[in-house]
C-alpha cells in the first residue's frame, strides 16, 4: 500500500504566507505596492491549499466518516477567519458578508460541487450509487438550518427587516450548533454505516484497520503541526487582503455580495476538487461526505461564531436574503432532495444542478 506523505510546498507555503504578513505590517504598513498584493494572494492560496493537504492526511489516518468532518472544520475554520477579517474591515456598522459567504456556500456546494460531481461521475460510470440515508439527514439538517438562519429573519417582528432580535439571534445560534452536534454524533457513532461508502459496507471486518495505516506516524506528526501553522497563516493573510478585496469589488461597480462569493470559493476550491476526485474514483458517498460536510459546517458553525463577533463589536447582523437568493435556494433543496433521494445518480441530476450555479453566477453579477 502507497504510503502518503508531505510535499515540501505543503511545508513552505504557510511559512512564506507568515513572512509575507510580516513584510506587510512592518515594511510596507501604510501603502503596500499592488505587485505585493498579488504575491500576497497567490500565497494564500498556497496555504490554503497546504492547510487543506494537512487535514487531508490526518483525515486518511483516522479514516471516514471522520476524516471528512475534520477536513469540513479546518475549512469552516478559515471562512470564519475570513469573515471575521471583513467585518472588522467594515466600519459601518450593519454587515451582510456572513449571511452571503454561507449562502454561496450552499450553492457553490449544492449546485456547484455536487453538479460537477455528479456530471463527471455520470460519464465515467454511466452511474454512481451512494447511501441515501446519510444524504438524507444532511439535507434535513441543512434545509432546516437554511430556512432558519436565512429566511425566517426576514419575516419577524421584533425588529423589522432582515435581522433578528438579540433574544431570537441566540436562539438561532444556540440550536444551530446542537442541531449540528447531534449530526456529528449520528454520523460518527450511532449510525457511521450510513456514510460509508457501499463499496466498505460490503468489505471482511478484517480489511477495514487498512484504511488507516496509509500514514506513517512521522507524516502524521508534522501534519499535526503544519495544519495549525497553516491556519494561522491564512487568518493573518485574510485579514491582510480583506480591505484591498472588498474595495476592489466595490471600486468595479460590482454588487456588494460577490464579496461573500470570492470568500466562498477560496475556502472551498480545494475541497471542491478533494470532491471532483473522489468522484472520479468512483466513491460518490466520500464526494457528498467531503461536500455536505462543508456546508453544514459553514451555515452551522459560521453563523453563530459571526453573531458572537457582532455582538462583541456592536454591529448588526443581515442574515434575511433577498427574494431573488431565495427563490434560488428553495430551488436548490428541492432539486437536492429529488437527485439524492434514490442512492444513483446520473447524468442528468449534474446538469441541473449546473444550470441552478451558473443562474446563481449570473444573478450575483447582475442581481
Amino acid at each position: 500500500m502507497k504510503a502518503i506523505g508531505s510535499p515540501a510546498w505543503t511545508l513552505f507555503a504557510p511559512l512564506l504566507g507568515l513572512g509575507t504578513v510580516g513584510v506587510l505590517e512592518t515594511v510596507y504598513h501604510d501603502h503596500p505596492p499592488a505587485a505585493l498584493y498579488l504575491i500576497s494572494a497567490a500565497v494564500l492560496f498556497g496555504s490554503v491549499f497546504a492547510a487543506v493537504h494537512h487535514a487531508e492526511v490526518i483525515a486518511h489516518r483516522i479514516g471516514q466518516p471522520f476524516g471528512s468532518v475534520l477536513l469540513a472544520l479546518a475549512v469552516t475554520l478559515i471562512e470564519v477567519s475570513l469573515i471575521v477579517s471583513v467585518l472588522f474591515s467594515d466600519s459601518s456598522g450593519d454587515s451582510s458578508v456572513a449571511r452571503d459567504t454561507v449562502f454561496a456556500a450552499i450553492m457553490i456546494v449544492l449546485n456547484g460541487i455536487v453538479g460537477l460531481c455528479l456530471l463527471i461521475g455520470g460519464l465515467r460510470y454511466h452511474e454512481q450509487g451512494f447511501q441515501p440515508r446519510g444524504t438524507a439527514a444532511a439535507l434535513g439538517v441543512l434545509g432546516t438550518q437554511a430556512v432558519l438562519g436565512l429566511i425566517l429573519p426576514n419575516y419577524t417582528e421584533a425588529i423589522p427587516g432582515p435581522v433578528y432580535a438579540p433574544e431570537q439571534l441566540i436562539f438561532v445560534a444556540v440550536f444551530s450548533l446542537l442541531l449540528y452536534l447531534l449530526f456529528l454524533f449520528v454520523q460518527m457513532v450511532s449510525h457511521q454505516s450510513d456514510f460509508l461508502e457501499p463499496i466498505e459496507l460490503s468489505r471482511p471486518p478484517a480489511t477495514e484497520p487498512e484504511r488507516h495505516h496509509e500514514v506513517s506516524r512521522p507524516t502524521l506528526i508534522v501534519s499535526a503541526i503544519a495544519l495549525p501553522v497553516s491556519l494561522v497563516a491564512v487568518v493573518l493573510l485574510a485579514e491582510a487582503l480583506a480591505a484591498p478585496v472588498r474595495h476592489a469589488i466595490l471600486g468595479a461597480g460590482l454588487p456588494e455580495a460577490l464579496v461573500g462569493v470570492v470568500i466562498a470559493l477560496i475556502v472551498l476550491l480545494p475541497e471542491g476538487l478533494a470532491s471532483v476526485k473522489a468522484a472520479m474514483q468512483n466513491r460518490l458517498q466520500t464526494s457528498l461526505n467531503l461536500a455536505m460536510g462543508s456546508a453544514l459546517a459553514s451555515l452551522c458553525l459560521t453563523i453563530p461564531i459571526v453573531a458572537l463577533v457582532s455582538v462583541a463589536m456592536g454591529h448588526t447582523l443581515v442574515l434575511g436574503l433577498d427574494a431573488e437568493h431565495i427563490v434560488l435556494l428553495v430551488l436548490t433543496l428541492f432539486m437536492s432532495t429529488l437527485s439524492l433521494a434514490m442512492g444513483r445518480t446520473t447524468i442528468m441530476q449534474g446538469g441541473i444542478h449546473l444550470v441552478i450555479f451558473g443562474a446563481f453566477l449570473t444573478i450575483a453579477t447582475i442581481p
